[in-house]
């Protein structure tokens, strides 16, 4: 699939990464796919508002930017009126309505609906339905803002054409419920007018009689950074970052977008945990919204708030680190396994060792001719043993060698003695493998 736009074709492949999900297969085979966008309908699919929008904002900013001068008061206001739209939007239409982490009374609701309107990004309906769907269908072709499709396409391009592919469905039933919901939807564009440039204009105007200031810079500027900071959890939260608690998709962590999206950032974690009212589980953490949202609570003007439990967090995170030890242990050089070693009777042992410097330790005999120059200790000590069972000495008779001497001894095996040892000594096992990250076929074969 091709999208044009601004004369630049852009190539979206059809990936599915979950397409062995049954209801997903049976969502995309029934959902209609409009035609490729080409230069002759085109013009046709481009969603000219959102165009309007996302261009004129940047472009009145900067010009403002170049002609008029700042006003701390009203710089002050910019910033002010900048985290009341990234609130309503963050704790608002993002964690209370499309995820219902918590319970918010009907006057903290109308300020998350006028907050939201000003950020001017759709109502709260329409942009917790295709936030549900996001949800659902992440990474796959159902996702209205998916970012296998590119980090441009989950950033802005999504919302610029009519979609290829409409969104997966999504329940918003509950949302048809709520008074405050249903009143913002039907109200939505003259809101949005109200909070979005009107009222950031008219109060450096009317108080300290900075018009243009207000235009440019509260109005203007301050929602082309609302905008991008919200879209960067749609882009630059699939696409920076660490996969902390799950790998399956596209969500990361990262601090950077936690910062400028007053705590949106940690994504990774939202998307295993999207009902959790914080998006950063640890006090610590960057996260301003759950900071609001709890002191919300301590007003009584938020209730309910939800929490995954502590030990489901850990066996996530767990999982993650056992898979990157797996993947460390993995790329390290092991011993040849004891069981694809040659077997060699005491006899033949003694006549090689004439010719070769092999050393008995543990029931396995091993080459020390290239250490016997670098041996800590001296070439003689280990001269004294060429040909001999040298384990007493090597653990502890004459030297409690440390875990790196019994790991560089393991990898110089070259047999094992014919009725060495009936079972393997735990003390024979180098120190790095005693403890070992197995998958679960790995255990299957071992203990098959």
């Amino acid at each position: 699939m091709t999208i044009s736009f601004g004369g630049c074709w852009i190539a979206i492949k059809p990936s599915d990464r979950r397409s062995h999900h049954t209801f997903i297969q049976r969502q995309l085979a029934s959902t209609p796919v409009r035609p490729p966008l080409s230069p002759a309908n085109w013009a046709s699919e481009v969603i000219w508002f959102n165009v309007f929008v996302v261009i004129t904002t940047p472009l009145v900013s900067l010009y403002g930017l170049y002609t008029t001068p700042f006003v701390t008061r009203t710089a002050a206001l910019c910033v002010l009126y900048y985290l009341f739209n990234m609130i309503g939007i963050t704790a608002g239409y993002h964690r209370l309505w499309s995820h219902r982490a918590y319970n918010a009374c009907t006057l903290l609701q109308l300020f998350y609906a006028l907050a939201g309107a000003g950020a001017v990004q759709g109502s709260i309906l329409w942009w917790a339905r295709h936030h549900r769907a996001h949800h659902r269908y992440t990474d796959t072709d159902l996702d209205p803002y998916g970012a296998h499709h590119g980090l441009w396409w989950s950033h802005l391009g999504w919302m610029l054409t009519k979609p290829r592919i409409r969104p997966g469905p999504a329940d918003t039933s509950d949302l048809k419920q709520s008074c405050v919901v249903v009143w913002q939807h039907k109200l939505f564009f003259p809101l949005a007018l109200a909070f979005g440039l009107v009222i950031p204009t008219v109060v450096p105007g009317l108080f300290w009689d900075d018009w243009w200031g207000g235009f440019y810079f509260a109005g203007f500027l301050r929602l082309t950074l609302v905008h991008h900071s919200v879209f960067s959890v749609n882009s630059l939260a699939h696409w920076l970052g660490s996969t902390t608690f799950d790998d399956k998709l596209s969500p990361r962590d990262h601090f950077f977008t936690a910062i400028v999206t007053l705590g949106e950032g940690y994504h990774n974690f939202h998307h295993q945990f999207p009902m959790d009212y914080r998006n950063a589980a640890k006090w610590y953490q960057w996260d301003p919204t759950k900071w609001f949202i709890a002191g919300c609570a301590r007003l009584g003007l938020a209730s309910h708030l939800r929490v995954f439990p502590e030990m489901e967090l850990k066996k996530c995170e767990l999982t993650m680190k056992l898979k990157g030890l797996k993947r460390e242990q993995d790329a390290l050089t092991s011993p040849m396994e004891s069981a694809k070693l040659p077997i060699i009777d005491w006899e033949t042992y003694q006549q090689e060792s004439r010719e070769r410097a092999l050393v008995l330790v543990a029931g396995f005999i091993h080459e020390v001719g290239p250490f016997l120059d670098d041996h800590p200790g001296g070439r003689k000590l280990l001269e004294a043993h060429i040909g001999r069972d040298g384990t007493t000495a090597f653990f502890g008779g004459v030297y409690d060698h440390s875990n790196a001497a019994h790991n560089l001894l393991a990898t110089m095996r070259v047999g094992a003695l014919h009725g060495g040892l009936e079972q393997i000594s735990e003390r024979a096992i180098p120190p790095w493998q005693r403890l070992q990250v197995l998958s679960v076929g790995e255990q299957r074969l071992r203990h098959d």
